[in-house]
């Protein structure tokens, strides 16, 4: 017992030797846009919907979509291992957190022994207890710094979670797009083989030369060649779409087309959902969530490390059965007692502790400017995705009118081509057209799509986003 009051002395006497209170609030405060740049017609600012954004795929006119992203929410690798990595971190928080705890266990020996020609037996069966006081809150800080990197493992799955649902959409999207394309480079080909087919019956009846049925034929030949392109985009597509989905690449080939059969259109979108403000982003987002806990993380480790320079403490007791002989465990006179204290104290040890302080306050530092960076790339991603859903709206708008006005002209072209009132250049440079046209207007609606689910991503749609925690938000520093 003396031992133990010598022990709590010795805590007092060093408690003036605490580590000097550094101004550890987090102070991340990252600049915020007071609204977003909206794109025309979105309407006034008002809060998101959460439970919208959480499932935006749901609002999508196409059920093959939302049976494509559940099971890749269940099945993709990516998320897997982001879920491995959670399991881990969390078990080393649960590992950081028993050090806290008082530790018992227990131990047998059993030994023989001969000397001077005599032999003597020794048994014991002991019961051992140990328990480190947290004097000056370095196991505390450990358990925090383990938490918080749970939290940032959490943060990171939700992040995949969000990438993962994104791409499956981006590639679904992408495929249709794809799909619309071949679709009106083989109904464009059909008319230029009319064309051709018109060019040489001309020709034959002497009322058009060869080069008018060269033109035509090339014109064919052209158009065709764009088609294997097309195709194997398509199946690159179908691959992508498989890999994301945990699947051998050419799985989803066959049931693309059985489940999406017809002439290929892109699924309806809903609106464009209710954007918020930029600082929703703060807890939408998880990749800001992950870095803001890590930035927690590190400020816990760095009370860690300061505290490891100071006094450690431990009480050890331990309560057992000595004898010699194995019946003898059990008499009174067996049974010992024992209570022990240690301090550890690492005084001199060539500035190795302050250089790991040093070290881990620009771990710290390291952590905020990534903060940081975290919100400004997210705010960038919703800036330019709305910059880009603005610039496609017109960019549609136009082309729409450009693709009526020259499938109009193709159309008046072969008419008159027909009849004899004009010759096939014109016929041609119209068929060009209106194929061009078709081809971009399709491209266009395809990107305009893919820029809304762009939207979802970074506004961090696809999980549910619990309440924002308050690791680094308190005045004194301490996670």
């Amino acid at each position: 017992m003396s031992a133990v009051a010598l022990l709590i002395l010795g805590a007092l006497a060093a408690g003036c030797a605490a580590p000097p209170q550094r101004d550890q609030a987090s102070a991340l405060h990252p600049p915020l846009a007071e609204a977003w740049q909206r794109a025309p017609g979105d309407g006034p600012a008002r809060p998101a919907d959460a439970q919208l954004l959480a499932q935006w795929w749901r609002g999508i006119g196409d059920p093959l979509l939302g049976v494509l992203i559940d099971e890749a929410l269940v099945a993709n690798l990516d998320l897997r291992s982001a879920q491995a990595a959670l399991a881990r971190a969390r078990a080393l928080r649960d590992v950081a957190a028993a050090g806290q705890r008082l530790q018992v266990g227990s131990s047998g020996s059993a030994g023989r022994n001969r000397s001077n020609e005599r032999n003597s037996t020794s048994l014991s069966l002991n019961l051992d207890a140990s328990w480190e006081p947290d004097a000056f809150g370095g196991l505390a800080a450990g358990v925090a710094a383990a938490v918080a990197q749970a939290e940032s493992s959490a943060m990171n799955l939700a992040a995949t979670r969000i990438a993962v649902a994104g791409e499956v959409a981006l590639a679904y999207l992408q495929w249709h797009g794809t799909r619309r394309q071949i679709r009106l480079a083989e109904d464009n080909l059909a008319l230029q083989a009319e064309s051709l087919q018109v060019a040489q019956w001309r020709s034959g009846a002497g009322l058009a030369t060869v080069l008018d049925v060269e033109q035509a034929r090339s014109n064919v030949e052209q158009t065709r060649a764009r088609l294997p392109a097309l195709r194997s985009t398509l199946q690159q597509t179908e691959h992508r779409l498989a890999l994301l989905l945990g699947q051998p690449p050419t799985a989803l080939g066959e049931r693309l087309a059985q489940q999406a059969p017809g002439v290929a259109a892109l699924p309806a979108l809903p609106p464009l959902p209710a954007l918020g403000l930029p600082a929703d982003l703060l807890r939408r987002r998880p990749d800001i969530r992950a870095a803001e806990a890590s930035a927690s993380a590190a400020l816990a480790t760095l009370r860690q490390r300061e505290a490891e320079r100071l006094p450690r403490f431990s009480i050890t007791g331990r309560l057992g059965l000595q004898a010699l002989k194995l019946a003898a465990l059990g008499e009174p006179a067996a049974l010992v007692a024992g209570l022990s204290a240690a301090i550890q104290w690492p005084a001199l040890d060539g500035g190795a502790g302050h250089a790991q302080v040093e070290a881990q306050q620009a771990a710290l530092d390291g952590a905020r400017v990534d903060y940081q960076a975290a919100v400004l790339t997210a705010q960038q991603d919703v800036e330019n995705t709305l910059a880009a859903l603005a610039a496609g709206r017109e960019q549609v708008t136009s082309l729409e009118s450009a693709a009526a006005s020259a499938a109009d002209a193709a159309s008046l072209a072969r008419l008159r081509y027909q009849s004899g009132l004009i010759d096939f250049t014109p016929l041609l440079d119209a068929q060009r057209s209106a194929l061009a046209a078709d081809d971009a207007l399709a491209s266009a609606r395809t990107e305009l799509a893919l820029n809304q689910v762009r939207l979802y991503k970074a506004l961090g749609g696809g999980w549910e986003a619990p309440a924002l925690p308050t690791t680094l938000t308190h005045t004194n520093g301490r996670p």
